[in-house]
């Protein structure tokens, strides 16, 4: 019998059919621009060079799409920038999901303006004001005359919604700012905007164009993170505890290998954040 299987072996390369190959196990992880558009790609990538036969499939559509991915099961991990909230817990319960939460980083949110905005510093009360509409000329907070252009997140990101938290106790931002699909395309706007101004994640914020504002003198710092006003953890979850190459790559994001990756991003890992 062996024997018969390997002369088929032989008629199958000689008539040029390829040799059949071990299937290739895919991760998709779907959500957080945040988390999406560079950690977990990097990560991604240091974790197939240890994993042969796992491919990726990443796709940073906002924190939102990263829970009804794993509700639908189009996604073995999803990638949030916020905590789960409520209603989205009781998604998964309604449906006898049991949703596992892994604090993966802690994030800097940080304020940014053109280069040439000669505005450097701002109090925590004037970006309260600033993202809810109540200042709208540069020229109140010291800076030249010019209406202020807003530009945040949109609301499928988690950023959005920890801004309002962190920043704005929670109200509402101005009727006048534009959403944008994620950190680079904030970036691009403020740079090219003399008066613009917005938020992203640390990771991005040192695009050409632009600079970050200090707030009440504190720089943004990954030495002691929980101590600047609008840091924040980020995660990683799935649909029951997970297992197999699901696992075995949350683990690896925990490693000493995974935490270089994150800090090397601009992230500061979960062992480290203080």
């Amino acid at each position: 019998m062996k024997l018969k299987s390997l002369l088929f072996l032989s008629l199958l390369l000689s008539a040029g059919f390829p040799m059949p190959t071990l299937a290739q196990t895919t991760l998709r992880i779907r959500g957080s621009d945040t988390l999406g558009a560079k950690l977990l790609p990097q990560l991604a990538e240091a974790f197939k060079k240890q994993a042969q036969k796992v491919g990726f499939d990443i796709a940073a559509e906002g924190s939102s799409s990263a829970f009804t991915n794993l509700l639908t099961g189009s996604a073995e991990i999803g990638m949030s920038s916020r905590k789960v909230k409520p209603d989205e817990s009781a998604d998964f319960r309604t449906r006898s999901k049991d949703l596992r939460e892994f604090e993966i980083a802690w994030d800097v949110i940080v304020i940014i303006v053109n280069k040439n905005n000669p505005v450097s510093d701002l109090k925590k009360k004037q970006v309260l004001q600033i993202f809810t509409g109540d200042i709208r000329d540069w020229s109140e907070v010291g800076g030249n005359p010019g209406q202020i252009s807003i530009y945040t997140r949109n609301t499928s990101s988690g950023t959005y919604k920890d801004f309002m938290e962190l920043a704005m106790k929670s109200r509402e931002y101005g009727p006048n700012s534009q959403k944008m699909a994620g950190n680079e395309q904030i970036a691009a706007e403020v740079g090219a905007n003399p008066n613009g101004i917005g938020y992203l994640g640390l990771a991005y914020a040192h695009a050409k164009g632009t600079k970050i504002v200090t707030i009440d003198g504190a720089i943004p710092s990954t030495a002691e993170v929980k101590k600047y006003p609008y840091a924040r953890p980020t995660f990683l979850y799935t649909n029951g505890e997970p297992a197999g190459t699901t696992r075995q790559f949350i683990d690896f994001c925990y490693s000493s290998v995974g935490e270089a990756i994150v800090t090397k991003v601009g992230f500061v890992p979960k062992s480290r954040a203080k």
